[in-house]
């Protein structure tokens, strides 16, 4: 059996030798221009079920973050190793004890995966120490008939176990390279175990005569040469009954749920191959696996015994290359994220007017060299309502405001200079004011009806001027605003109604009045001024 063992690992060593360390190379159809995703394009509808293509078509089109998860291939494979039972009452003979089997396997993801498989196993072992403790059996054993003799316990159990495990791997996430060589993983899951345990207790029909109470050397190795050359290997007798299994009179023997856990490390010779070196743990409640229930006080085993299966195999992956990708837990889910960052083009926001405010934000089309502010409107440090670009008076101060169109203000001449009030005065008699809808600029009926009024008594007056007011200037826009009162009033006088320009004199973004009306006085003898000035600002957005 032995030579059987090594034939069969002999195999499959050369059947990976025959396979060879293939990798992909840049003629790999999987290859393509777009951003790749493993081994393959995620523009690819090939790629994709029907269930997914819903969402492949969203991710293509921006109404989805997530590419959708390709189809991949599934796993078949095949394995053979060591198959023991090392937590038992009986030593194992380990280089007498065998198990091959087979497996197929499919993703869930990249990280969980779920594995159907089948393992047909053969462990033996030997005690190397006589025992004595079959007596507490009575004659339910194959040692009854030494009548209390020491034996030397020894077993042959063949077992067959099917089952179904969950296979958790990490080692495909990669932050420093595209691919894994190695993927080293765990696994745990349930299914069914059969086995059928016998002893040698006889040679022919009769007893064997075995060594005296002491044995007949002093260490193991000895006394194991002696007892193997005495042994005939037939393991012609049933073990003890477990009654705690069910037992099966077909080759099975016993049939009872089992689990397993475990841990393997699996290294990717090729896109279709890879070599998975395993441990597996198969325990299904049994105390009875090596056919010993007592131990050599006579007491109960408090243990249960466990099977163990060291394995080599060889996997391989099954599906078009041209419909299903690598078995997700090969792929490493990072490339297409860093593929992606890689291929951001640099972002450019327009800035029509190059004063370094980006249209989005900008609230004013500026003139080229104006210095601006966060918004994209020019720089006005003393308020006067002309850009610091063409302000001729920095800093003009506020009781000098208004301006004229060079940013230079008029400041008041002292106290008791003013001159005395005009006949105009008493003539015009008391103005009304023009009132507008908040943030508008238009004219309504009645402010129309009332600057006609305005225009019948200038009309009488031909040497008088009158002064027209416009309030706030607190921001750019409250200034801009009042400026298109006083000149829509002004307009509408001499436009419509007839009136000499020049009888006006032009006064915006005064203070203390109401920010929505334009109030007219009669000019005081020698008060003079500007019957229109510049627009403080011109390109500032209505919006």
């Amino acid at each position: 059996m032995t030579s059987k063992k090594y034939q069969l690992l002999a195999g499959l060593s050369c059947l990976v030798a025959s396979t060879g360390f293939a990798q992909v190379s840049p003629s790999h159809p999987y290859t393509a221009p777009h951003p790749v995703y493993g081994t393959f394009s995620v523009t690819d509808s090939n790629y994709y079920n029907s269930k997914q293509l819903a969402q492949h078509n969203e991710f293509m089109v921006g109404n989805y973050d997530y590419p959708a998860k390709p189809k991949d291939m599934w796993e078949i494979g095949i394995k053979g190793g060591s198959f023991s039972i090392p937590f038992a009452d009986v030593d194992a003979r380990f280089g007498r004890s065998f198990g091959f089997g087979g497996h197929i396997r499919k993703s869930l993801g990249h990280v969980m995966s779920l594995r159907l498989e089948y393992v047909y196993g053969v462990a033996q072992g030997l005690n190397w120490r006589p025992s004595t403790g079959y007596t507490a059996e009575g004659t339910n054993t194959p040692w009854a008939g030494y009548g209390g003799d020491q034996v030397y316990y020894n077993y042959k159990t063949k077992a067959q176990d099917l089952s179904l495990q969950a296979l958790f791997n990490l080692g495909n996430i990669r932050f420093y390279k595209n691919q894994t060589g190695a993927t080293i993983y765990a696994l745990a899951g349930v299914g069914v175990n059969t086995y059928r345990t016998s002893v040698n207790a006889l040679n022919g029909n009769s007893a064997y005569n075995f060594p005296g109470a002491q044995g007949t050397y002093d260490n193991r190795k000895d006394q194991l040469d002696a007892l193997k050359d005495l042994l005939d290997d037939s393991y012609e007798s049933q073990a003890t009954i477990d009654p705690s299994k069910k037992w099966t009179k077909t080759f099975a023997g016993y049939i009872t749920p089992s689990a397993t856990v475990g841990a393997g490390i699996a290294f990717r010779l090729s896109s279709r191959v890879n070599l998975a070196i395993e441990d597996r743990l198969i325990f299904n409640g049994s105390d009875m696996l090596d056919g010993v229930r007592f131990d050599e006080s006579r007491t109960l085993s408090p243990d249960k015994d466990v099977f163990n299966y060291l394995s080599l195999g060889l996997n391989f992956n099954l599906g078009s290359s041209a419909k299903r990708v690598e078995p997700l837990y090969w792929l490493n889910p990072l490339n297409y994220a860093y593929g992606e960052l890689r291929r951001v083009p640099e972002i450019i926001l327009p800035d029509a007017d190059g004063d370094g405010v980006t249209d989005q934000f900008d609230q004013e089309q500026t003139p080229a060299g104006c210095p601006v502010d966060t918004h994209g409107v020019s720089r006005d440090t003393d308020g006067d309502g002309v850009p610091d670009c063409k302000d001729k008076e920095l800093i003009t101060p506020t009781y000098c405001q208004p301006v004229d169109a060079d940013g230079v203000g008029k400041c008041p001449c002292p106290e008791g200079c003013a001159p005395a009030q005009s006949d105009c005065a008493a003539s015009l008699g008391a103005l009304p004011s023009i009132h507008f809808a908040a943030n508008s600029n238009k004219l309504s009926d009645d402010a129309a009806a009332t600057l006609a009024t305005v225009a019948s008594k200038l009309k009488a007056n031909p040497n008088c001027k009158v002064v027209v007011v416009g309030y706030c200037a607190a921001t750019k826009r409250q200034q801009q605003l009042s400026w298109d009162h006083v000149n829509k009033v002004i307009s509408h006088l001499v436009e419509k109604e007839g009136v000499s320009s020049d009888r006006f004199i032009f006064s915006s973004g005064q203070e203390g009045g109401d920010c929505d009306a334009v109030d007219i006085r009669a000019a005081a003898p020698g008060e003079d001024g500007p019957n229109t000035i510049a627009p403080p600002h011109p390109n500032l957005r209505k919006n």
